[in-house]
């Protein structure tokens, strides 16, 4: 069996976050991948702010330097709100091979009782759950815990200082920034 990886969210920006909570994954749980999977609409979210296109673009100059990583666009190409059994049920059908681990911060391992399907989802995949200042990994599910550095970037907090000219120097990777800058995203909050 393949051990892969899923990191899901938005990436609107991607930044180093994304980046590092993957690696620090895919080496403590000799992860073979990491998938990371941009949502068209996430359910817990308001939509996002810049389009798909612009997301996609972005997340995959954030990831081509690293050879275990990949970009899968099943929630973007299903358009609309996109739940997590919904996407791991047609990975599990497409990758029937693969190990599924799906990674989250502690701020959702809290939220897991609320998840749609979350008692099916379990079945599916097994959840892996990164420390997050201000969380704790509790939850009655079963997740593997894995500790990263604590590292607070947060895509909101770089629309912010973007919409305010402020740096974002070391919290995006320089190409998305270069991408930002010619694209003239996130320039109003």
């Amino acid at each position: 069996m393949k051990r892969v990886g899923i990191l899901g969210g938005t990436f609107d920006p991607p930044h180093l976050g994304h980046l590092i909570i993957a690696e620090e994954v895919r080496l403590a749980l000799n992860l073979e991948e990491v998938w990371f999977i941009p949502s068209f609409t996430p359910p817990h979210k308001d939509e996002a702010r810049t389009s798909a296109a612009h997301r996609m673009n972005m997340l995959q100059m954030a990831i081509k330097n690293n050879s275990s990583f990949q970009m899968n666009t099943i929630e973007i190409e299903r358009l609309g709100k996109s739940y997590t059994f919904d996407t791991m049920k047609a990975l599990r059908n497409e990758f029937p091979e693969n190990d599924f681990h799906f990674i989250i911060g502690a701020d959702m391992v809290e939220y897991l009782p609320h998840w749609n399907k979350i008692d099916e989802l379990i079945k599916l995949v097994q959840f892996v759950g990164v420390g997050r200042p201000g969380y704790q990994l509790n939850t009655p599910y079963p997740i593997t815990k894995v500790e990263i550095p604590m590292i607070e970037i947060s895509s909101t907090s770089i629309r912010n200082r973007l919409a305010n000219k402020e740096t974002v120097n070391y919290l995006i990777p320089e190409d998305v920034y270069a991408y930002i800058k010619e694209k003239q995203l996130y320039e109003n909050k």
